[in-house]
């Protein structure tokens, strides 16, 4: 029987769905760039109409010259050729609300700004009548004031609209969570100034006498009536593209239910979908349960499944998917819910399956989203430590527990750190989650430093009360992780979860096989900039993973330089 194989990765084509997410960003990315400076040399109508004056022209000399005539026309027609086609792609119009306003706003910045760009650039070119501040306010707020209001509300529909596009794109970046109060401010001040400053040179321009245009008359009725044909022939066509895209919608799912695809579930549920659906979304329309922790998007493998009939006939493997599955180390049988669109039949079985009662649980309480970043994990365990608790006092137990996480939780918060949890006599502790992952294997290293100094001091200070030094066991590894709250009601903390979580864990572990006071992978120690030659390089093998991992081990006795560090490892 075929399988997929994940070795063999398909090229991507001019016009995948990545290239066109990226595409459609980009453009955005472009149209709001414009439409915050725009707004910004509207801001300054609150100082002056003459500094508003002032500043219009550099504002030109950016957009009206051709090259940015050209960056910005075209992107303003990629971005709708793009949110049209993927209007007709997707496969269900149900969507979370803040996604809803969205997709309905862009839809309407067509029709609410053409009428402004028709009746300044264009009217401009066409009659050349300058479109400064005095002759568009005087247009809007004393001519015609209906038009006026139109573009006030069109200006809060196209900055809802790009804002919202900029959180989806940020929000699982590692530094939105310290941009986002910044960003929020910036989100609320630019359209109220811009409208303040509107409103305040409206105003103004109505105090002073109307100045004939150095333009015939006729040249400039005829403007008129060219604009109103424009006009005319911008609304037809949007609304005409709309249209088509919906009938074209319509079609398909005629199409779609005479060629559909039977997808078994090993509890006994049958589900039949169009070709095309994913198997998650065949899930959530047979009322399934199916967990998707990252929305469907195949960053994370919660929603993996084991397909027991129709392997053979399933479409290739796709990047985002190949990786997710390798990351994982997944069987041949094994694929993402929310990537695989089967052509045929199949019978499959989620591998993670929620528990109704729960979910219902979970879902009424607030929770963080987690965020995939790149952080460091430190894992630190007093050896022997039971040997230790023996014949000992609960109380005196408790007393040195306390005096060594003191220790622990100190170490690693000077050092920039992010205490996790304790568990028994064990820790965990997070590095990077607001740094860069360079940064963060520098400091978990220099946490490790500070570990092993002042256990040394505590040694000396509990010399009468335990019969040996107390000594530790350190794994550190950096990686990819899920940072986020979890948890349960009043139980809710920030952790991570993942692989590199496993794995930091499995080295302090080895640690202790190996008698050395720290593991460090060697992924650790490039990033940390560190030359540690003098130790030999392992391979050793950790459970889940199909390769070794190198890793460095610390012996008793020996010490490491930390790069722009005063402390050293001191493994004595």
């Amino acid at each position: 029987m075929a399988t997929p194989q994940l070795s063999q990765a398909p090229r991507e084509g001019l016009l995948s769905d990545k290239n066109l997410r990226t595409a459609r960003l980009v453009s955005g990315i472009v149209l709001m760039v414009f439409v915050t400076m725009h707004l910004l040399n509207h801001a300054l109508l609150l100082v002056s109409l003459p500094a508003a004056e002032a500043a219009r022209p550099w504002f030109l000399l950016i957009w009206r010259n051709p090259l940015g005539t050209l960056i910005l026309y075209g992107a303003l027609i990629v971005h709708l050729v793009l949110v049209l086609l993927a209007l007709y792609r997707r496969r269900s119009l149900v969507m979370p609300v803040r996604e809803a306003i969205q997709v309905l706003f862009g839809l309407a910045i067509p029709l609410l700004v053409a009428e402004h760009v028709i009746g300044t650039r264009v009217f401009h070119n066409l009659t050349g009548v300058e479109d400064d501040y005095q002759f568009v306010l005087r247009a809007l707020w004393i001519d015609t004031p209906i038009i006026g209001l139109k573009q006030v509300v069109a200006t809060i529909v196209i900055w809802v609209h790009g804002c919202l596009g900029l959180y989806f794109w940020l929000r699982y970046r590692q530094g939105y969570p310290r941009a986002a109060p910044w960003l929020l401010v910036a989100a609320v001040l630019v359209p109220v100034l811009a409208l303040l400053g509107f409103a305040d040179g409206g105003r103004a321009v109505g105090l002073i006498d109307r100045v004939p245009p150095p333009v015939d008359q006729s040249v400039i009725e005829n403007g008129l009536r060219m604009k109103e044909l424009l006009l005319r022939a911008i609304y037809l066509s949007f609304v005409a593209m709309l249209v088509a895209v919906l009938a074209l919608r319509v079609l398909r799912m005629r199409r779609e239910r005479r060629n559909l695809v039977e997808i078994r579930y090993s509890d006994g549920n049958v589900v039949r979908v169009a070709k095309g659906h994913s198997v998650l979304e065949a899930s959530r329309i047979g009322g399934i349960p199916h967990y998707a922790v990252c929305g469907g998007k195949g960053r994370c493998s919660t929603c993996r499944i084991k397909v027991s009939e129709g392997l053979a006939d399933l479409p290739a493997i796709q990047p985002v998917e190949r990786a997710t599955l390798a990351r994982i180390g997944a069987e041949p049988d094994v694929r993402l819910a929310c990537q695989l669109r089967p052509t045929d039949d199949l019978s499959v079985t989620p591998l993670l399956i929620p528990d109704r009662r729960r979910a219902l649980m979970l879902a009424s309480q607030p929770a963080t989203p987690g965020r995939e970043r790149e952080i460091a994990i430190l894992f630190c365990d007093i050896r022997s430590f039971t040997a230790l608790a023996d014949h000992r006092l609960p109380f005196d137990i408790v007393f040195l527990l306390n005096r060594y996480f003191a220790m622990v939780g100190k170490a690693v918060e000077q050092a920039g750190g992010r205490m996790d949890k304790f568990i028994g006599d064990g820790a965990m502790a997070l590095f990077g989650v607001e740094t860069s992952n360079v940064e963060a294997c520098r400091q978990a290293l220099a946490a490790a430093a500070a570990i092993l100094e002042d256990l040394g001091r505590l040694n000396e200070e509990l010399a009468g009360e335990i019969n040996a030094p107390l000594r530790v066991a350190i794994g550190i590894h950096a990686g990819p992780a899920i940072v986020g709250a979890m948890g349960y009601r009043e139980v809710m903390n920030v952790t991570a979860i993942g692989d590199t979580v496993n794995v930091a864990s499995r080295l302090e572990m080895i640690a202790k096989e190996l008698n050395a006071s720290v593991v460090v992978s060697e992924q650790v120690v490039r990033l940390a900039g560190l030359d540690l030659s003098a130790f030999e390089l392992r391979d050793v093998d950790i459970r889940g993973r199909a390769q070794p991992l190198q890793i460095r081990a610390v012996p008793q006795g020996a010490t490491i330089a930390i790069p722009g560090q005063s402390q050293f490892v001191s493994a004595a």
